[in-house]
């Protein structure tokens, strides 16, 4: 569960909320499937381990530009948008990306045909919406949302 809960807490923090912070249950499930169908790139209405693989390096690469970026704008101390010898001498290069299906699958793939469906994917992200919705009424506060670990955006 500790996968499909991280994963639940990367999707609601990039979900758009309300005003006060809240995610319903609706958006959620729009928001889940259209992450869901992103992932699915055969269009054949499953994940398998080669496209929750390749969602993972996608964040990952992703992740790795924006913190890249982050560096070089600290380590170009001069602001002349090159880095010199000795400012490139303080970058350190992020670990490389370990992507791998089996946790995703093991908790997501229920009748374990190494595919995960539309309908394995909501009940594994709905069961941590629904850990998060601590006060049951549908809607994930922003109180919520911190107390589960993740910053609404």
């Amino acid at each position: 569960m500790r996968w499909t809960l991280g994963m639940t807490l990367l999707l609601l923090a990039g979900t758009a909320t309300g005003q006060d912070g809240s995610i319903s249950r609706a958006r959620f499930i729009a928001d889940m499937d259209a992450q869901f169908r992103a992932m699915d790139s055969d269009r054949n209405g499953q994940l398998s381990a080669a496209e929750i693989e390749s969602s993972q390096r996608a964040q990952a690469s992703t992740e790795a530009s924006k913190r890249n970026r982050t560096l070089f704008a600290l380590l170009d101390t001069d602001k002349d948008g090159k880095l010199t010898a000795e400012e490139f001498d303080r970058f350190n290069n992020p670990p490389p990306n370990t992507a791998n299906a089996g946790p995703v699958l093991a908790r997501m793939d229920s009748n374990k045909d190494r595919q995960v469906s539309p309908v394995e994917h909501r009940a594994a992200m709905l069961v941590n919406f629904d850990r998060l919705d601590t006060d049951h009424n549908g809607v994930v506060s922003a109180a919520e949302l911190k107390a589960g670990g993740a910053t609404p955006r």
